[in-house]
């Protein structure tokens, strides 16, 4: 298991890579500029600006000044929060935006797996039709939580099980409902990493301070280095949720680590 993981965390180094390298240079490909809006700025106020921020430099020099800083997990300033840096704005943002995200995350799963699990005990009567006014997350994983629960109360195993004279509890929670609960972990993952990064039209409509409406008002303030670091950290927070996952897949079902474990032989 230790040598997957240290090779995941490569994999993970080369994707970010990657994404750091694209968001560089799509932010210099983007129209426009950091200073440029509405009212224009004297030419040499402008380019005081730039020389003050390194923009005036060439892009590879920025590009591997930017690759350096981001290696130190340091974003750089602001362009439009004066006084703060990029790593403010995530610091005091996403404690806000992960308190929110942890609590709709804890419902959405507490209440979905549930309801899955009722939908399927009762398949096609009554109790399995009302899961359909839930909220999007928790309805979600209810019907994942359902159509994987059925598939695997009807498996040769869980028949074996009911023939012992089990009850039908000891057959759900014991036997059903581990294997079932795999197709949730899988969602769970990218999931976890979208909500707790802060949901972007819930913060700007209620104006709470979290992640995702400094994202928004970065974008609207062409505040670049707030755009990229913000892109990073959240690629950053899906990968090790991806990479939680798949421990989770092991620790949930031996059958899958061993296999992993033959692989990595």
């Amino acid at each position: 298991m230790l040598k997957y993981i240290g090779k995941r965390f490569i994999y993970m180094i080369i994707t970010l890579f990657v994404i750091v390298t694209a968001t560089f240079f799509l932010m210099q490909a983007a129209p426009g500029g950091p200073f440029s809006g509405e009212r224009k700025l004297p030419p040499e106020i402008e380019a005081n600006l730039n020389e003050h921020y390194g923009l005036d430099k060439p892009l590879f020099v920025q590009y591997v000044s930017y690759l350096k800083s981001v290696a130190m997990w340091d974003f750089g300033p602001s362009f439009k929060y004066k006084g703060q840096s990029v790593n403010d704005l995530i610091n005091s943002g996403f404690p806000v935006s992960f308190t929110l995200g942890a609590e709709a995350i804890l419902l959405a799963l507490a209440f979905g797996v549930l309801f899955g699990v009722l939908a399927a005990l009762y398949h096609n009567k009554w109790q399995d039709y009302t899961i359909a006014l839930a909220s999007m997350p928790m309805a979600f994983i209810a019907r994942l939580s359902r159509s994987s629960m059925i598939e695997v109360l009807n498996s040769d195993y869980i028949r074996t099980a009911k023939a012992k004279g089990l009850s039908r509890p000891s057959v759900t929670v014991r036997h059903a409902l581990r294997n079932a609960l795999l197709p949730v972990v899988t969602y769970m993952g990218p999931m976890a990493a979208s909500i707790l990064t802060g949901s972007f039209i819930i913060e700007s409509i209620f104006g709470i301070p979290g992640l995702g409406a400094h994202f928004v008002n970065s974008i609207t303030n062409r505040d670049y280095t707030v755009i990229m670091g913000v892109t990073v950290f959240f690629s950053v927070l899906l990968l090790l949720c991806v990479l939680i996952v798949d421990v989770l897949y092991g620790l949930i079902d031996p059958r899958i680590k061993l296999s992993k474990a033959k692989k990595g032989a």
